[in-house]
């Protein structure tokens, strides 16, 4: 079984705006209303590519129970826990201008509430997968990865983690199978800054040596690199094309590394349909469908759907 956390999932309010001006009442030229957060990303994304996961975390008011429908509606599983008091957050994202967005602060989550996703974990075991994704709410422990990680040590889960600074660096000793900072977000960890493919090379060796399984780092333009389990580096420039909207295109690709790795076992090719998926979804509207995946897989590998099966 495949299981997501999002602990603070979100309607995301994306909206087009001609001519954006302060200060001045705005009509939207687009708009589109979707589930948000890491997690769900990463369940949407299994879910375009055929492998069902189970989305967790919290919801609350009106909001969360919209959450849950669209998700239903899209067919993706879940077991969120209800909060009883506030609402999910709204998002609101500005497609013209890229990078512009509110985001809202969700409901506080109470340990009571917190103990139940904890019990829900805690039935995890061989051979499952688990994607910890994104920021920890301000009304949670801070600690709350280390002890999901501290509790499943040992038990043979293959856990993805998809954080920052503080949170990825403390969940190392647990042996994460993934993690995937970006260069910017390695270079702070280390204070260097890195910008191509070899800089961030050694760099993701210490996290290795640290305890994470495989470490894949994003760098955008530049492409990626996968410093895997074995030993072996493989690094690949970006694929050729739009950047339309960069938002889900990290979860995107962890969510196709993962997807290609419980398909082959193979590192080289679980590394490019990392970066086939965090690609197909940086160059769509929308979080990447199969067909948009298997595109770039083309373009980055030269090999069709067939070819990619053997």
């Amino acid at each position: 079984m495949i299981y997501t956390v999002t602990f603070n999932p979100s309607l995301d309010y994306i909206v087009s705006v001609e001519n954006f001006q302060l200060g001045l009442t705005n009509r939207t030229s687009s708009e589109m209303l979707l589930p948000g957060g890491k997690g769900i990303n990463v369940s949407t994304v299994l879910m375009n590519l055929g492998i069902e996961s189970t989305a967790l975390g919290f919801t609350a008011g009106f909001t969360g129970d919209e959450i849950i429908r669209r998700l239903e509606e899209m067919g993706v599983r879940n077991g969120f826990i209800q909060v009883g008091e506030g609402f999910s957050r709204i998002n609101l994202k500005l497609k013209s201008i890229d990078g512009t967005e509110i985001n809202g602060q969700g409901p506080k989550i109470g340990t009571d509430k917190v103990d139940l996703l904890m019990k829900q974990l805690g039935e995890l075991g061989q051979g499952d997968v688990l994607f910890l994704s994104g920021s920890i709410p301000s009304s949670m422990p801070d600690d709350a990865y280390q002890k999901i990680m501290a509790m499943l040590d040992g038990r043979g889960v293959r856990i993805a983690v998809d954080a920052t600074r503080d949170l990825l660096m403390k969940v190392l000793p647990y042996h994460p199978f993934l993690i995937k900072p970006n260069n910017h977000e390695l270079g702070e960890i280390f204070g260097v800054e890195l910008k191509d493919r070899q800089s961030v090379i050694p760099y993701g060796k210490k996290l290795q040596k640290m305890g994470a399984v495989n470490v894949l780092i994003s760098m955008a333009g530049e492409g990626a690199v996968l410093i895997a389990e074995n030993g072996d580096v493989y690094e690949e420039p970006a694929p050729k094309g739009k950047l339309i909207n960069g938002v889900g295109a990290g979860d995107s690709m962890v969510a196709g590394f993962m997807a290609g790795y419980m398909e082959k076992q193979d590192y080289e090719y679980a590394f490019h349909m990392g970066i086939a998926a965090g690609s197909a979804s940086a160059f769509s509207e929308n979080l990447a469908t199969r067909e948009e995946i298997e595109a770039v897989y083309q373009q980055i590998t030269g090999k069709d759907q067939e070819e990619r099966k053997k």
